[in-house]
């Protein structure tokens, strides 16, 4: 299983050209990004959302459908990791710096500039924890979620590697196991590789944010360049010691620290403000929940033009994020039934982010009233240091934050080292440290690459154009899946009357 597959040398191919084009013609390597950014942006924004929302369906649907009572295992399997240690791991992967990086500054940019109110109202400051809620709720985990069961089920409930392409064999068959089969997981890798990238890059971006803050040190790449290798020494340090030791410590490391740092806001900002907009939100996003999933303005040029920046952004994000935290989540998820998986990787998370975005995006609006408005106009990455600037124990807070974006950082790139290397080695459950180092090294090298020639404005860019075949890929996914979980729901309930003729009404 540990064989290095042709995958492994296609996609090395792939990503080096795509690095060292970035170095030799950083210039030339932006303009490609934002023009194709631009393009599938105006041209695929209604197939993003109509996509995504008939991913959160399809989810939903297997929830309440006796399919859901179906392991994702054989029949005596029992989950490896317990439910804390299960939570803590797949929500680390999954979201992490993007939490921190995005706490405070997207609620207090769509404050400033919202999708439909009169900025700085207090209808903007509803629709800012509206969308930010939207933008990282069920939506997001829906899309990690069904990547993440497809794999399980077909990796443990039918003895298929982890691989994308074996996802698809109830459609294409043997095809999958030919070139076929090896285009889809080479583009699985380079998505993989540019979406865990992007978020490297947001990490290194807002540490060095926090490093000004507290110490002066200025932001640039050099300094980027510095924390991106302090951490990828770091990374793979944790990827050499392996899944149950260096990943599960820092996932439950940085569940502790989030928690600590949670909670001193919390305390230390408007905790009652805080508690009444997460409440009033809630309501909202629920109420407005199919409109928002739908809103693309095509008949005002400025509406259309914040849903491209914001939501576009996120669906594709969360797209070429999905084979990485999919196969991620699937390799922790063994012994569960489809239906306790989609209600623990659509529901938890969602929420534990609503909580994490009330907090710090209210603390975020309130400090930038008080401060006469100068916070919104700091660059993204430095705006939840200047918001701890405003409140007690600031060098506390900023401290906490650093660290937990640190560990973030290198819980995001550990596990997506272990996930490449699965990728590559024929959906091995144990890749060779080697090939976790070789990925490793190149996953930093395509965030430096892209602060490079264009910082984050160049990251989001890399980010839609790589998610867009992929999501043709994830359709297929849901159809084979479909297929297959029908196939097994008719011979269970075949099985059941055959055995148990009494008891035609049981279910599998």
């Amino acid at each position: 299983m540990k064989k290095i597959t042709s995958v492994f040398y296609y996609s090395i191919a792939l990503v080096l050209a795509t690095v060292i084009f970035g170095m030799v013609a950083p210039g030339s390597f932006e303009d490609i990004t934002a023009n194709l950014q631009s393009f599938i942006s105006s041209s695929f924004g209604w197939y993003y959302l109509i996509t995504v929302i008939a991913i959160v369906a399809f989810c939903i649907f297997l929830i309440f459908s006796p399919i859901g009572a179906i392991k994702l295992g054989k029949p005596g399997d029992t989950p490896d990791y317990s439910r804390p240690t299960w939570f803590a791991m797949l929500f680390s992967a999954g979201m992490g710096i993007g939490l921190v990086f995005w706490g405070a500054a997207e609620p207090l940019s769509h404050y400033i500039d919202p999708p439909l109110a009169t900025p700085e109202t207090a209808q903007a400051y509803k629709e800012s924890m509206r969308y930010t809620f939207f933008h990282y709720g069920i939506h997001a985990w829906a899309i990690y979620g069904i990547v993440a069961l497809a794999l399980a089920y077909f990796n443990f409930r039918k003895g298929e590697p982890g691989l994308i392409s074996a996802t698809l064999k109830p459609l294409f068959g043997k095809k999958m196991n030919g070139g076929w089969g090896t285009f889809i997981d080479v583009f699985a890798v380079f998505a993989t590789v540019f979406g865990v990238a992007t978020t490297l890059g947001f990490g290194a971006a807002q540490i060095n944010g926090g490093l000004k803050y507290l110490f002066g040190i200025p932001v640039n790449f050099t300094v980027q360049l510095i924390i991106v290798l302090i951490v990828t020494v770091l990374f793979l340090l944790s990827a050499w010691s392996g899944l149950g030791k260096g990943i599960k410590y820092l996932s439950n490391a940085n569940m502790y620290l989030a928690i600590g740092l949670f909670a001193l806001v919390f305390i230390v900002g408007p905790t009652v403000l805080s508690l009444d907009i997460f409440t009033d939100t809630i309501g909202s996003y629920i109420q407005n929940f199919f409109q928002m999933s739908f809103r693309i303005a095509p008949l005002n040029e400025q509406h259309r033009e914040w849903v491209n920046s914001w939501t576009i952004f996120y669906w594709a994000w969360w797209i070429s994020w999905s084979p990485f935290v999919g196969l991620f989540i699937a390799r922790v998820s063994k012994g569960r039934t489809i239906r306790e998986f989609l209600i623990g990787v659509l529901l938890l998370p969602s929420l534990v982010s609503f909580l994490w975005f009330a907090v710090f995006g209210t603390t975020a609006i309130e400090a930038d009233n008080a401060a006469g408005g100068i916070i919104s106009k700091l660059p993204t990455e430095q705006v939840l240091f200047a918001v701890f600037e405003q409140m007690p124990w600031s060098w506390v807070l900023s401290i906490v934050a650093l660290i937990l974006i640190g560990t973030f950082f290198i819980t995001s790139a550990d596990s997506a080292t272990f996930v490449l290397g699965m990728l590559t080695t024929n959906g091995s459950l144990m890749p060779p440290n080697r090939i976790k180092i070789i990925w490793g090294v190149l996953q930093s090298a395509v965030a430096l690459v892209l602060l490079y020639s264009g910082g984050l404005q160049a990251l989001q860019n890399a980010l839609i154009a790589a998610a867009l075949p992929f999501s043709i890929i994830m359709i297929l996914m849901m159809i084979s899946l479909y297929k297959s979980l029908s196939i097994e729901q008719k011979e269970l309930g075949l099985y059941h009357k055959i055995k148990h003729p009494k008891k035609k009404s049981e279910k599998a």
